[in-house]
């Protein structure tokens, strides 16, 4: 059966880049721009492919505004000189601003088109396209690619400390169970039964050692092929400069990966505002659902019980599916180019100043948000909130768009997830001799029931009680409200 492509997210936000100059300009700005907060992470997303793509639209865009400019200032001279010839009498005068003008409109109206020409065949290509994303556009800074390698395998992850009530897990969509979950505690003291009497000796183990165990387990026993599973640091956005490796220059921007020991180091031993879990994240078919799972291994001898918290991103926005619905047959295309580049001439020809001014302004307005703010941590010694507020595909996710299939798949993932930590759990205690009596109990009473837009998902692990999402994400909503929007970035 026909497959959605495995990177069909990034594909479909590559080619509204093209078609969509708002969320190129925001993107580009996000992923390249001079900044000091981290960004979320990349949740199924090429970072590099959406980078390159969205240069590729802001240089263009910036191109066309500024020969619109140029035009805009010819077209007044032409007028000025046909009202000129007009109150004179001149016909010449007359007849030279009105062919001026004239013209002016007609080389207008050919960029306008152009441009729109070229943008619908660079979006049409990278997403319909054989060839990788980003292989179908220019790299931007070596810098800023680096970075955004790096942030794949991200090890660390500051957040903004106004999510630190209630969603240290910024941009992984919406909360599940509508709050944080401890499980019921397991003791881990009592040895288990030797197969010829007595006891068998306990095998020494930590926390660390148990969370590798499940991140290598976890893609077998819960059967979800590509499921990834990684150690995560998650630092208050404000602690952030207290970890040098982190934070090596505080005027720049934070680092995506940290030695290895420093994220162990926050399992065992979790300092200020730092703590690892264990980030367990499945991407759905064509990256249309992201559903994650962060647990932290709680180990306070003689006791073991799991921190859990669920969350799911939905398909994205309309305004990422209209690249399917650009006509492709000659005639149609010729029409709707015509009738694009007819009625957007006066609109783009009057409004390029204005959108080069206000680029202008916002990029002035960032600057000095930043000298200000590099001035006070270096003069001042001032503590700044390096935090994520949210991640690009979290921004533009819809619950309105997510349908039967999604949810579905979506409860499915996270019921097997957390039947999945459960049995590792299981096995890693009879793996060390441990007696999993205890265990057997505390999983009668940990039952889950998922409700994903009302799609409800039973966990199957035991026949006690259950604890009920009591409100999950219904569509689209305010800020701060199940399905909401995402509190606004820095500037």
């Amino acid at each position: 059966m026909p497959q959605y492509s495995k990177d069909g997210v990034t594909r479909r936000m590559c080619a509204s880049a093209h078609l969509d100059d708002d969320f190129a300009f925001e993107v580009d700005r996000d992923l390249t721009g001079d900044r000091l907060d981290a960004i979320g992470l990349t949740l199924g997303v090429n970072m590099v492919a959406l980078a390159r793509h969205t240069r590729v639209a802001v240089r263009r865009r910036a191109a066309l505004d500024a020969r619109l400019t140029a035009l805009g200032a010819l077209l007044v001279i032409a007028v000025f000189a046909l009202l000129s010839g007009l109150v004179s009498g001149n016909g010449t005068v007359v007849q030279s601003g009105f062919y001026s003008a004239l013209g002016v409109l007609a080389i207008t109206w050919w960029l306008v088109h152009h441009a729109e020409s070229r943008a619908r065949a660079a979006a049409q290509q990278v997403f319909r396209g054989q060839g990788k994303a980003e292989e179908l556009a220019p790299p931007v800074e070596p810098e800023a690619e680096a970075w955004l390698h790096e942030l794949k395998r991200a090890n660390v992850l500051p957040y903004v400390d106004a999510a630190a009530l209630d969603k240290p897990f910024v941009g992984s969509g919406h909360i599940q169970l509508g709050k944080v979950v401890v499980w019921q505690p397991i003791d881990v003291s009592k040895p288990a039964e030797a197969p010829g009497g007595g006891t068998l000796p306990i095998l020494p183990f930590d926390a660390i050692d148990l969370h590798t165990y499940v991140a290598r387990q976890m893609e077998s026993i819960s059967g979800l092929d590509g499921l990834r599973a990684r150690n995560r640091l998650y630092v208050l956005g404000s602690h952030a400069c207290l970890l040098q490796e982190l934070v090596p220059d505080r005027t720049r921007r934070p680092r995506a990966q940290i030695p290895k020991q420093l994220v162990q180091a926050g399992l065992h031993q979790p300092g200020a505002a730092m703590r690892t879990h264990l980030c367990l994240e499945r991407v759905g078919e064509g990256g249309r659902m992201v559903v994650s799972m962060y647990v932290r291994a709680i180990l306070n001898r003689p006791s073991l019980s799991w921190e859990v918290a669920v969350y799911a991103i939905p398909p994205l926005g309309p305004r990422f599916h209209r690249v399917e619905r650009l006509p492709v047959a000659p005639f149609d295309r010729w029409r709707s180019l015509v009738a694009h580049a007819t009625l957007r001439l006066w609109p783009e020809l009057s409004g390029a100043p204005g959108r080069i001014k206000e680029r202008g302004r916002q990029r002035r307005r960032s600057a000095k948000f930043l000298r200000k703010v590099r001035r006070d941590i270096t003069r001042q010694h001032a503590v700044y909130d390096y935090g994520a507020t949210d991640s690009l595909r979290e921004r533009y996710g819809d619950w309105n768009h997510a349908g039967h299939n999604e949810l579905a798949d979506a409860a499915d993932f996270l019921n097997r997830l957390q039947q999945g930590v459960l049995t590792a759990t299981e096995r890693f205690l009879k793996d060390h001799n441990i007696d999993t009596s205890s265990f057997d109990k505390a999983q009668q009473i940990i039952t889950q029931t998922y409700n994903i837009n009302n799609v409800n998902g039973p966990s199957n692990i035991g026949p006690g009680g259950q604890i009920n999402n009591p409100g999950g994400p219904q569509g689209s909503g305010p800020p701060g409200q199940p399905g909401g929007g995402t509190p606004p970035a820095k500037p």
